[in-house]
């Protein structure tokens, strides 16, 4: 009794737009059995769910307390799919005949008929006056008239598969079926994925919306689940992984000259949100002495002596972590001014680089061309992003640019993507750093002597936030996306800076200087070993 007391509860604040104490968004917050088995489109008419069924070509009305069937029409097309309420009528997509049909449910007659834009609608939902739908094998967003079908608006869907649709404040939320994600779009900044939540089941089709919670039917499961969307807790951790990584510098002369002095630095890698460290690191041999360089980050610093110098030096650092994923749900509107930025974060990471010149006129050009009249932070950032993925493609031709160079050329590698992106934040007011990393190839026991750099850009009210300019330069906005708030679980980060490190140049992981009599031939290997953790 006390279960179906608090179920009942939790089901009623859901309804009236109560958040539980801690949510994440992508929380499942409660479920039900569908009364159906081929439930396809979802809507909400204020007092009832409905539910298109495209076996018995019904439409079922449920009590959103517990899913009971309350009333069942016939379908007024053959194969029903997406369902849209507009405040007085039910909208419903016809596969089979390519149509979208408006339906009185008072009487159960069909009072309008539009010709479908496209052929594969598989969501549809209502928003001020106009129809928006999804398209997979078009795979397209379409805002279109009710009157009509005229299409007002249109952008490329977010990822290809695309199912149920729904408004949700301003933006639109869609579903996609292989991906088993619910994507967050702005329809006012043409089409861009926000961010997306986990999908409850493994293929999600229908969606609406209740005051702030979201409705999603899954075709599998056959249930109906409540999902939060902000929540008050923003960050979402999944799919440890522990590893063990050594890292491992080597230094070789070749001669014939003699090198008299080394500094060999290792930067040190602590505990984050996406990362655990469960041992370690260890170094061998021991270092000189570890200490914090201009950004503070923590460095271990080798002096081998000239004997050592002599011959193949090398230098190992052992750590075992705990690799996590981890999404950060910015919502534009809730980012701060860039007038709330504190002081110390301002001082140190506003401030002009010999990579980034941030006075340079070709950077000062972009960024007014990247951002208009734009002021959210967010916004702003997103419109750096878009420029540098349109004018650079990937290209590792050695050697690191400065940001202005780098968007003159129109290609760079992962270091000269985060130059020019921190570059063009900085002078724009954004705050903004770069991270170094050891990335996992794939396999537990794999190897990397490539390793990544991408940044970070510093948001009043959610701080440091990662965003992967080259690693986001991608076509699909859902790929795009997948970089802006979000980390895999391959990196190590060993390294945050905000540019030219006292002990790391402009490196990161690691860095090297030495002095010489006479000529030498110096070579300086530096990889990454992962192994699975032994248990």
């Amino acid at each position: 009794m006390r279960s179906l007391i608090l179920s009942g509860i939790l089901i009623l604040s859901l309804i009236f737009g109560i958040l539980p104490a801690f949510a994440t968004p992508g929380d499942i917050l409660q479920a039900f059995p569908l009364p159906t088995e081929h439930a396809t489109g979802l809507t909400y008419d204020g007092k009832h769910f409905w539910v298109a069924d495209r076996l018995t070509d019904s439409l079922y009305a449920l009590n959103p307390k517990n899913g009971a069937v309350v009333r069942q029409l016939p379908s007024p097309g053959f194969i029903p799919r997406g369902l849209a309420w507009d405040g007085k009528y039910l909208w419903c997509v016809d596969q089979n005949e390519q149509r979208i049909l408006q339906l009185d449910t008072k009487t159960g007659e069909t009072i309008h008929s539009v010709e479908s834009p496209t052929s594969s609608i598989q969501g549809i939902t209502w928003d001020d006056g106009t129809l928006w739908i999804v398209d997979d094998r078009a795979d397209v967003l379409c805002q279109i008239s009710p009157t009509d079908g005229t299409t007002i608006e249109e952008f490329r869907a977010p990822n290809g598969h695309s199912t149920g649709l729904t408004m949700w404040r301003d933006y639109l939320l869609c579903g996609d079926r292989t991906e088993n994600r619910i994507y967050l779009i702005d329809p006012k900044h043409d089409g861009e994925v926000i961010y997306s939540l986990p999908a409850p089941g493994e293929y999600v089709r229908g969606l609406t919306t209740i005051k702030e919670t979201l409705w999603a039917v899954d075709f599998q499961t056959d249930s109906l689940y409540a999902i939060e969307v902000e929540g008050n807790d923003w960050i979402r951790t999944s799919d440890r992984h522990p590893l063990e990584l050594t890292l491992i510098h080597e230094f070789i002369n070749y001669g014939p000259g003699d090198v008299t002095s080394a500094d060999i630095h290792i930067a040190v890698p602590r505990t984050l949100p996406s990362q655990n460290i469960l041992e370690g690191p260890t170094f061998t041999p021991e270092p000189d002495e570890i200490i914090e360089d201009n950004w503070h980050q923590k460095v271990a610093v080798f002096h081998p002596s000239s004997t050592d110098l002599s011959e193949r030096t090398r230098i190992q650092m052992r750590v075992a972590v705990e690799l996590s994923a981890v999404e950060w749900y910015v919502l534009p509107d809730k980012v701060g001014t860039l007038d709330e930025i504190p002081g110390d974060i301002a001082d140190m990471y506003l401030a002009d680089g010999d990579k980034f010149r941030i006075h340079d006129p070709r950077i000062q050009n972009a960024v007014r061309e990247a951002i208009g009249d734009e002021t959210n932070p967010y916004w702003m950032m997103r419109g750096i992003h878009k420029f540098i993925r349109e004018r650079l493609h990937y290209e590792l031709s050695g050697g690191w640019n400065v940001a202005p160079r780098v968007l003159e050329r129109g290609n760079g590698s992962c270091s000269e993507y985060t130059f020019a992106f921190i570059a063009m934040c900085r002078a724009a007011g954004i705050p903004a750093r770069y991270v170094g990393a050891v990335s996992n190839r794939g396999d537990e026991a794999s190897t990397d002597d490539v390793f990544h750099r991408w940044s970070q850009v510093y948001f009043p009210g959610y701080g440091w936030i990662h965003v992967d300019p080259q690693g986001g330069d991608k076509s699909k906005p859902a790929d795009i996306a997948g970089f802006i708030g979000h980390i895999a679980n391959r990196y190590l980060i060993t390294t945050e800076g905000g540019g030219g490190s006292n002990l790391l140049g402009w490196s990161y992981n690691y860095n090297s200087n030495w002095k010489a009599k006479g000529p030498v031939k110096v070579y300086t290997e530096v990889f990454g070993e992962w192994q699975p953790v032994v248990k």
